[in-house]
Order: C-alpha cells, then structure tokens, then sequence
C-alpha cells in the first residue's frame, strides 16, 4: 500500500483521491495522536486557502476531531506560515492547512504542523497513517460523549495577530513605494494587503477576489507575465506574487525582471553578512538552486550547503547547524529568526527591506547574481516508480550530460506532489538546452507512460 503522506502532507484531487471520509480520519487520527498524554482537550488550529473544496474538508476534519474529544478551532482563510506561527503561539496541540499549494483549484491537500510550529516528521506522519489505517479497517477507537465530547471555535480574528507578527519583523517603512501585489486570488488576499497598507506603501492589488475556483488560475508566483507586466506598466517600484497558500513569495524589479528564489536569497544574504547576523555566512538551498547563485553567494564571501529539493530538507540542514537562511529557487524562504517554515509575507517585507536600507533600485540589487540559462519540462505519467533503474532513460541522461560537457548540468526528479517526472537542464546555450530537455523528456514519456 502506498504512503498516505507525500512530501508535504496528503494530496490528491478533492473528492477522488482526498476525500472527506479520508479528511474525518485524519481529523479523528490527530486528536487522538496529540491529545494522548494531553491533561485537557486537546486543541487543534485548522486554516485553509480559498479552494471550492477547503470547506468540506474543514467541516470533515472538524467531525473527525469533535468526535475524538478535541476542540477544532477554525481560522478560516489564512496563508499556511499563519497556522504555523499560530499554532506555536496559541499553545494548541497541533495545526492543520487545508491547501494543494499552487496546485489547481481541483486538488487539494492535508498538511499539519507540531505544536512547535514545525511540519511533522516522517515517523509522526507514520503513526497518523497507522491510526488511519485502523479507523479505515473499522478498528475504531473509543468515541468521547458528554462533556467530554469535542466543540469548535471560529476563530478568524487570529489573523490579525499574524498581521501584527509581519510587521514585528520590519522596521522600515514604504511610503512613496508604488507596490504591485498579486494574491493569486489564494490565502493571501486578505492580510497581505493590509500588511502593506499598514506600512505606507501605495498598492496595487491584482487576483485578490477568490470565488474558490480561480486560485492559481493564471496568476501568483506561478504565472508571472501578468504582474511583471504591471509593475513596469504602473510604473511601479516593485512587484510581489504568492502561490495559493502564500508559503512562497517571488518578485519583480521596476524594470519587470523576475527576483526568484535564488536572488531572493542573495539579496537577504547582503544584509544579513553586512550585519553579521548569517551564521557562518552560510545559506542552505537546493540541488535545484542556479549556478549563478553560487557564484553570486561566494563574491559576497558567503557559503551554500546543499540539499535535496524540498522545505523540510532545507529547514533540517538549517536547524541541525544553526543557519538563519535558506529556501528554494521556488520562493520558498525559511528566515529561522522569525518563523517555523517558508513565510511568503514575511519574505516580502524582508527583501522590500533590503532594497530600502540599501539606496538603490531592486533591478540593482537583482543584478549582483546572473542566472545562467535554466529549462525545466513536466513530464506527466502514468507512474513515477522505477524511473531511476530504467536503462534507457538513465542512456537518455548519459547522453545530455555529454553534449553538455563541464558547461552545464542535467537533474531528473520525480514531483513530491504530483504525478509528473521533472527533467531539468542548466547551461550557457538555451537553445542547447532546449533539446537535451526534450530528448529526455521524450524518453521519460514512452518509458514511465503518459497520464
């Protein structure tokens, strides 16, 4: 039987593979899980994105809880990195977000976090399965009645105090600051641009009305065209875009010109070095981060550690060595100082920080790294397993990292999230790259079946 966790909680398209049936065991599974040694009900934080499908799974997961004896407090629509910081603060036994990311509107996922405010680990997320597994099997456990039975909270005025937590984390001020901001008609809607508007930034909103099916519908940080156009249209200072759950935050110069990840990352890193305040000058990133990075981290005289693809796996390397920074090339930031995972919101305010302590315009600043040319095609098939034991894929790669030589180089991964194999190929040549990618991409195609 396959694992129920992925890589960043349960998945699947709502009402197919997640479903509330699967949502009330989960619910009911993490009651009983975090209330065990609890002296009094347990208490457990829910929020969700804007998704035609997070209210069935939040009325699901509250049964679930209710009738396992805890109380659900529900949050409403909030980014994930709320819950989070929540979750910590309100002293409650776990937080669950209802949200597939920047997945489309017909997917949906389960994901939880601590009572530390930290995504659970492997083993945890083992025992919720095992849990699950035994529910699902009619092994049921003993259901709470009387007074002992469970209650739930509404509880959306707690996200003003995660506004006010974003605003801890900044001492500048954007007056004068013409600010285009796309919520990706997703989570973010309603703090970001109270957050913006509380430090005196003229804003201009873009895909802040969700009716539940236009979440990351050719908008946020996963479809930029529109805001890149907008800035330099507006003649705007600068351009910040979340995905649906706002744990990610790309943005844009005044000249239109993407700031992802990787110059996110060197920009915060300037003032964090100039400050002392990086540990060890060191950055943590990904296999997936540009080789331009490294060469932009090391002329600041900084250093990067190296991981697999993933948030937890960034987040682990920077708490086993005390690291203050790190993320993806995908706009996931991790500043340890302020939050338990990737904070879109937070990571705006600190890169809109950085452009305003430092004078100069962001394309400035955007400019101390020089991405070399990157191509990424999605694969989708039929099935991700096997893939690394297949003869004529791994002949596939062989043959691309030839043509590529010491110039460049090649990754194959399969998506955490969803059924498609990533082929990605960094070089000086775009042209090049473009048909190694396809080369690849073709074989991995007729090898692991289309979707």
């Amino acid at each position: 039987m396959a694992r129920l966790f992925g890589t960043d909680g349960v998945r699947g398209e709502a009402n197919v593979e997640l479903t509330p049936e699967l949502a009330y065991r989960l619910g009911r599974a993490a009651t009983l899980y975090f209330g065990e040694n609890s002296e009094t009900m347990p208490k457990i934080l829910i929020g969700r994105d804007t998704r035609i499908s997070g209210q069935m799974f939040e009325a699901a997961l509250c049964a679930g809880i209710c009738s396992a004896g805890g109380r659900a407090i529900i949050v409403g629509v909030i980014p994930t990195p709320a819950i989070a910081y929540l979750t910590k603060k309100k002293n409650a036994n776990c937080g669950i977000v209802i949200s597939a990311s920047h997945n489309p509107f017909h997917d949906n996922g389960i994901k939880f976090f601590g009572g530390n405010g930290y995504k659970l680990p492997d083993s945890v997320e083992d025992e919720l399965e095992e849990i699950v597994r035994k529910i699902e099997a009619g092994d049921d456990f003993p259901r709470s009645t009387g007074a002992k039975m469970g209650y739930i909270d509404y509880r959306h005025n707690y996200i003003n105090e995660y506004k006010d937590f974003i605003l801890s984390t900044c001492k500048e001020r954007f007056d004068g600051m013409k600010i285009v901001l796309d919520c990706s008609n997703g989570a973010a809607y309603e703090v970001m641009p109270m957050v913006l508007n509380s430090l005196g930034a003229d804003v201009i909103v873009l895909n802040n009305a969700p009716n539940g099916r236009n979440i990351n519908d050719n908008c946020g940080s996963t479809h930029m065209d529109r805001i890149q156009k907008a800035v330099v249209g507006l003649g705007a200072d600068f351009g910040i875009a979340h995905d649906g759950d706002a744990d990610r935050c790309l943005c844009v110069d005044e000249k239109g010109n993407i700031i992802d990840g990787d110059h996110i990352l060197v920009m915060c890193a300037k003032e964090m070095i100039a400050a002392g305040t990086l540990t060890h000058n060191t950055v943590v990133t990904t296999v997936m981060a540009n080789i331009g990075f490294h060469k932009a981290i090391k002329e600041l005289g900084g250093r990067a550690e190296i991981t697999k693809v993933g948030d937890r796996y960034v987040l682990e390397n920077m708490l086993a060595n005390g690291y203050k920074l790190g993320g993806e090339q995908s706009g996931h930031i991790i500043f340890t100082d302020y939050n338990t995972t990737g904070d879109g919101p937070v990571t705006a305010i600190q890169v809109l920080s950085a452009v305003k302590r430092s004078g100069k315009k962001a394309s400035e600043l955007n400019e101390m790294m020089v991405s070399y040319p990157q191509l990424l095609v999605n694969v989708a098939v039929k099935t991700k397993e096997g893939w690394e034991e297949n003869e004529n894929i791994k002949a596939a790669i062989k043959a691309g990292e030839e043509k590529l030589g010491s110039d460049g180089r090649i990754l194959v991964r399969p998506s955490g999230t969803e059924p498609l194999i990533r082929v990605m190929a960094e070089g000086p040549d775009q042209s090049q790259l473009d048909v190694i990618c396809h080369e690849i991409a073709d074989v991995v195609l007729k090898e692991q079946g289309a979707r």
